[in-house]
């Protein structure tokens, strides 16, 4: 595998282009789910700046249930439409969030939040997850952040088939 190293870019664009591309790499010759999800949680953890927290929250059972993270121990089980995970689970759209204090029904498992985004995983047309990035700052996340994190959940549903594990 190559060695995967934090590049500074000059646009978002170029960083999240480069991010596809290396998670792709990661993630396409593995058929491992769980093992692309640790990983997928690890190569964002160490590529995007100003997080606390990155991971997924699977579908299992009409409730999302914590899956591979990095970061603080977090809630385990998210009922649908319950918090910045659980609207974005009902919904099926990114939830981009500048200050989770002002979402309502927000979810604290790590007081040091202060935005979020939240990605759905959808599979065949069915949820299966979503992928959940929080950061120690608000207005963290922006729509260009919203577009290249969108892509990367393209990329992982390309490759890594969740389904199988739930």
């Amino acid at each position: 595998m190559n060695e995967i190293k934090k590049v500074d870019f000059d646009t978002k664009d170029k960083f999240y282009n480069y991010l596809n591309i290396k998670l792709m790499g990661l993630v396409s010759s593995e058929e491992d789910v769980l093992a692309n999800l640790s990983n997928a949680s690890a190569f964002f953890n160490l590529l995007l700046d100003n997080i606390n927290w990155v991971g997924f929250y699977l579908y299992k059972n009409d409730e999302l249930v914590l899956g591979p993270f990095q970061g603080k121990p977090a809630c385990t089980h998210i009922e649908m439409g319950k918090g910045v995970c659980g609207t974005t689970a009902k919904s099926l759209e990114t939830q981009l969030v500048p200050d989770v204090h002002e979402f309502p029904g927000h979810i604290a498992c790590d007081s040091a939040s202060q935005s979020e985004i939240v990605i759905p995983l959808v599979q065949n047309g069915k949820l299966v997850g979503v992928l959940d990035i929080d950061s120690p700052i608000k207005n963290r996340f922006d729509e260009e952040d919203q577009i290249g994190l969108e892509k990367a959940v393209e990329t992982l549903n390309k490759y890594v088939n969740i389904s199988q594990i739930l």
